[in-house]
């Protein structure tokens, strides 16, 4: 991999502005990382080549006029298949969308266009799919980069985009960050838009599902996270918050609590333990942090479930279109609310001692094709809630693959979470370049 690609997406955007590569240079770069390693990792669906070099060259000319959009001006990204880009295929992992052109962007994708970003194309979704094929790890090919954000995981892992988006339901977000051995953020609910997201999210019923920025270190989470930050007036369940800065969290005066065991999640031990050492890690440099679970922590994954047998819509217009008849009755689907706010309460009242809680991300690292089913069960809990977490690497397993460790903040403390991730990434190194 060509050493510049190894570099974070704020530091490309630095040698952007003093004018030590250009837009176009550094795109084409990206281009030709991804026609390397795309054939083995199918992680790019759709490759958006003439319009991204289109996309440079305005980016260097407004730098030439002294206009610069932003921090991230020229900086080559990606964004996950179930984001919709006007003028590019959006095809969601279904059938039905095989066609599917749209002609508005994603909010997300407005802003981060309108920061000077340069969109490479989209990524696939799942990692084994009729629709995109089968997308394989960076760190070993013959395994999973998990899902749903597998394309943007791994292509952003193998140095092929510099930084992405991704959508996080349950997990999706951050179980391919520590598969891929990247950073990612799962943002706290109704801080980013989902407008434009397919299949289409009704916040009202699904406070679960976000967008998220992906990179391979997490200083690239933050500013991403600044630009997609907005009320749009396309989605109602947007929060206009400001946000404290992420460098200015001392993370040494921080309260935090930790777990790796709990009745739904039981580790391997190489998960395990780089938890368990990161905990350690953290007390060792000075931060408070002890060992509690949060009360009804088990009851997440059956209220997970209980979400998933209900109908919902999923058209492209604003029509009911139920996806079945649903395995819930009338009383179970208003017995359903009362069960997740009581959760959602629970852990609320468990939070507040606490500035961040550190889990891990799965009970595994990366595993083959169709295993591992239920690996994400340390994120399920933070979903319901709508919590902001930050996943980035932390060890590595016995086998040489990526081990992540997740930090979980207060609701619209993000910039907490992060903190105490860069901090981690800071003392373990983060992501490593894969062997590609």
């Amino acid at each position: 991999m060509n050493k510049l690609l190894e570099s974070s997406a704020v530091q490309l955007g630095e040698l952007i502005e003093r004018k030590e590569i250009s837009s176009v240079e550094l795109t084409e770069m990206h281009l030709e990382r991804i026609r390397e390693v795309n054939p083995k990792l199918n992680a790019v669906f759709h490759l958006a080549e003439d319009s991204a070099r289109q996309m440079a060259l305005a980016a260097d000319k407004d730098l030439a006029r002294g206009s610069r959009a932003s921090p991230l001006h020229g900086v080559p990204f990606t964004v996950k298949d179930w984001i919709e880009v006007a003028g590019m295929p959006c095809v969601a992992n279904d059938e039905r969308y095989r066609d599917h052109i749209p002609t508005q962007h994603a909010t997300v994708v407005e802003l981060m266009l309108r920061a000077g970003c340069v969109l490479l194309g989209k990524t696939s979704v799942s990692d084994d799919s009729p629709i995109y094929g089968r997308t394989y790890n960076p760190y070993q090919l013959d395994l999973s980069p998990a899902g749903s954000s597998s394309g943007e995981a791994a292509i952003i892992a193998a140095g092929g985009s510099a930084f992405g988006l991704g959508s996080d339901s349950g997990g999706s977000i951050r179980d391919p960050a520590h598969a891929c051995g990247i950073a990612g953020l799962r943002p706290t609910t109704g801080r980013v838009s989902v407008a434009g997201h397919l299949p289409r999210i009704n916040t009202l019923v699904d406070p679960r599902t976000v967008i998220g920025p992906m990179a391979r270190f997490v200083e690239d989470l933050p500013m991403a996270l600044r630009f997609i930050s907005c009320s749009d007036w396309r989605d109602p369940s947007v929060v206009w918050t400001g946000s404290g800065h992420w460098k200015h969290v001392d993370p040494l005066r921080l309260c935090g609590a930790f777990y790796s065991h709990y009745p739904g999640g039981s580790p391997t031990p190489d998960c395990g333990r780089v938890a368990e050492e990161t905990a350690e890690l953290l007390r060792g440099l000075g931060v408070s942090i002890c060992e509690a679970l949060p009360g009804r922590i088990d009851e997440s994954l059956p209220i997970t479930r209980a979400y998933w047998s209900r109908a919902g819509s999923e058209g492209l217009e604003d029509e009911w279109a139920p996806d079945g008849e649903g395995q819930m009755t009338g009383l179970e689907v208003e017995r359903h609310p009362f069960l997740w706010d009581r959760f959602r309460r629970s852990l609320l009242a468990f939070m507040e001692p606490y500035d961040f809680i550190l889990t891990p991300v799965s009970d595994f690292p990366a595993q083959p094709h169709g295993g591992n089913p239920d690996g994400a069960s340390y994120c399920l809990p933070y979903s319901l809630a709508g919590y902001p977490c930050v996943v980035v690497r932390a060890g590595t397993s016995v086998d040489g693959l990526p081990v992540g460790i997740q930090v979980v903040g207060r609701p619209w403390r993000d910039h907490v979470a992060l903190a105490v991730a860069w901090l981690i990434e800071k003392e373990l190194g983060g992501w490593q370049p894969p062997d590609l």
